[in-house]
């Protein structure tokens, strides 16, 4: 299966998480600052190389109803430019719920939220849940 990126993209930070080299859990990894685009995709290109990921996983921010919101289409450019940098395949998973999810387990404080462990924790979330979902192979 091999290892997976997670990613929780927002405004200020990019949540990390990454799965274990089997692809069966996810771990939150941390967050970054978010720069300029740029320096954004050369964080996480360096990322990729480091852990040598062959799938990322980014949130995809939709309403509860489903619709597409203003992040939605920030998500999508994002993982457009992202795509452009790596050859390694992009998936867009369904992050409803993830922040409230990852809000319960770390709290609310705001050094917290600074921190970023929220996000990464909200992007161990969204890994998680793709790995989930995937097709496993039969164990023999």
């Amino acid at each position: 299966m091999g290892r997976c990126i997670g990613l929780d993209v927002g405004s200020k930070r990019i949540g990390i998480a990454v799965s274990d080299e089997l692809g069966v859990l996810a771990t939150p990894r941390g967050a970054i600052d978010r720069s300029t685009l740029r320096r954004d995709l050369a964080a996480l290109s360096e990322l990729i190389e480091e852990t040598a990921a062959e799938v990322i996983v980014i949130g995809y921010p939709v309403g509860m109803a489903g619709a597409p919101t203003a992040q939605t289409h920030q998500t999508e450019r994002f993982a457009k430019m992202l795509s452009q940098e790596t050859e390694v395949r992009i998936e867009l998973w369904d992050e409803r719920l993830t922040t409230a999810m990852a809000e319960a387990i770390t709290g609310s404080d705001p050094r917290t939220r600074r921190s970023g462990r929220r996000d990464a924790v909200a992007a161990a979330f969204i890994l998680q849940g793709y790995l989930d979902h995937r097709e496993k192979p039969p164990l023999s």
